[in-house]
């Protein structure tokens, strides 16, 4: 009997247990973000005052570059990453586009290579000296031009070197072998602007998010939609892809204009996973995410807030971790390859934040709190470096590899072997599906622009010429038809 007692209070005990509030077992539970002090920010910026939906921010382990507030033309800042502080006004800069630049992105496998695209509808590559530039420089490595109107963004592929899609306000995405210097694919299946592109882990698939508010993933070798979903309800502005988990993440607004996020199975885009209300506020969400932890940050532009949930393979899929909450509001964000994180911080994530009415970029680190300074494997699993896994031939041929991963263990050492070879173009024409891309190109400089405003006035003049010729040919006629009429013979 004693023991049938002590068996039903047991069972009562466990019973009221499970009213308690299920806390999820998880390492990134306490994560929290840390704003750095004034003086590891940079200050004193410029920072453009362009409305287009990106970030006008990228970053690597070495160097910062932020697209400013220019007049003539297009400009953006590099700035080594130990040169914290007050920038100068005077301070060199990246100035070769002739209209805004709208993206910037580093090359990921060779770190003083980065990518520019613009309003002047080039694509341009700059090699940034060691130790970051003295002087202004105008001159880029490659000049790219294929797109017949501005360009709005650009994106390296994450296993393959030498290979960078742009995608421009034509509607297409041109794939660049950077090698030859020339476009070797075209994707044309979109019908308005593309707003984002998004790379699986080894590059063989595309997400692209479009004003046609449709979301597509494409295979970008063929230009083949293998998935598309049409969001006529609401609109989707950005795209993600989660890692190896076959699932891709959108931000957008629901039709009751609420920032809203949907998880998707990339296989089967009929209808989303889940859907989530996230807030009523009017500003883009920027999604990240880190496969390394599995961890996803939203961040708004306008906002000060970062939000970040775990992704879960089972549902609920995503389960809301924290905030973090400031009162400076963010016009975009950089964020840091894994390997240039401090490991011995417990540091997973790091964010360069643009303010833009103080000028000042501030990074903000995520962190897992730790009390052990040893290194703590189990957040910091095998990487991706930066060694390509392929060559453009390689994967242009139809090869995927996944990224060559590295330890972060005992500090990860670049590979300093690979540098960077324009090639030398001598082209006037760039064709590409059997159509010539430069064909409807504008303009490129103002010295080109005065000898096409000639050209043109010369054709203008031949052209009257020749119908001056015409009419005086027609007039003769009609009196020729006239004499022939009123002559004797026929009357």
């Amino acid at each position: 009997m004693r023991d049938l007692h002590k068996a039903e209070v047991l069972g009562s005990k466990r019973g009221l247990m499970s009213w308690r509030p299920q806390y999820r077992s998880s390492k990134f539970r306490n994560v929290y973000g840390k704003a750095a002090s004034r003086e590891h920010c940079f200050d004193g910026i410029p920072i453009t005052k362009n409305v287009h939906d990106n970030h006008f921010c990228a970053v690597n382990a070495r160097f910062l570059a932020i697209v400013t507030e220019s007049a003539g033309g297009g400009s953006f800042l590099v700035i080594p990453l130990e040169q914290t502080g007050r920038i100068e006004p005077n301070y060199p800069k990246v100035c070769g586009h002739q209209g805004n630049v709208l993206d910037i992105k580093w090359n990921p496998f060779i770190e003083n290579i980065i990518a520019s695209c613009s309003e002047d509808t080039s694509v341009r590559i700059w090699e940034i000296p060691e130790g970051g530039l003295k002087r202004n420089m105008t001159e880029a490595v490659l000049e790219l031009y294929g797109h017949s109107r501005r360009v709005g963004l650009v994106e390296w592929h994450p296993t393959t070197n030498n290979i960078l899609f742009s995608a421009g306000y034509d509607y297409k995405v041109l794939i660049w072998n950077l090698e030859i210097g020339e476009p070797v694919k075209m994707i044309d299946c979109h019908s308005d602007v593309i707003l984002c592109m998004s790379f699986n882990t080894d590059g063989s698939l595309l997400a692209t998010t479009c004003k046609d508010k449709r979301l597509r993933v494409v295979e970008p070798r063929s230009g083949r939609v293998l998935q598309e979903a049409s969001c006529k309800n609401h609109r989707v502005n950005r795209v993600v892809f989660l890692g190896s988990t076959k699932r891709l993440l959108t931000t957008g607004v629901s039709r009751w204009n609420t920032r809203q996020i949907a998880l998707w199975d990339q296989e089967d885009l009929s209808m989303p996973l889940i859907e989530e209300e996230i807030d009523g506020l009017s500003g883009l969400l920027f999604p990240f995410y880190d496969a390394d932890t599995h961890m996803l940050y939203l961040a708004g532009k306008g906002d000060g807030n970062i939000r970040y949930y775990e992704i879960g393979s089972e549902k609920p899929y995503l389960s809301y971790l924290m905030e973090f909450r400031s009162p400076a509001p963010q016009k975009g964000l950089g964020v840091m390859p894994k390997h240039g994180l401090d490991v011995s911080a417990c540091e997973v994530f790091r964010f360069y934040k643009l303010i833009t009415l103080k000028g000042l970029i501030e990074p903000i680190s995520m962190i897992v709190p730790r009390r052990s300074e040893t290194y703590q494997e189990d957040i910091y699993p095998m990487t991706p470096g930066t060694e390509p896994a392929l060559t453009p031939d390689e994967w242009l041929s139809g090869v995927n590899r996944d990224p060559i991963l590295v330890s972060l263990k005992e500090g990860y050492k670049r590979n300093s072997k690979i540098v960077f070879k324009a090639p030398v173009r001598e082209k006037k024409s760039v064709v590409v599906n059997g159509i010539d891309l430069l064909e409807n190109v504008p303009p490129r400089t103002e010295n080109e622009l005065l000898r096409m405003f000639f050209r043109q006035q010369d054709e203008i003049r031949r052209l009257k010429d020749e119908l001056s010729q015409k009419d005086i040919r027609i007039r003769q006629l009609q009196l020729e038809i006239k004499n022939f009429r009123n002559s004797p013979k026929n009357n």
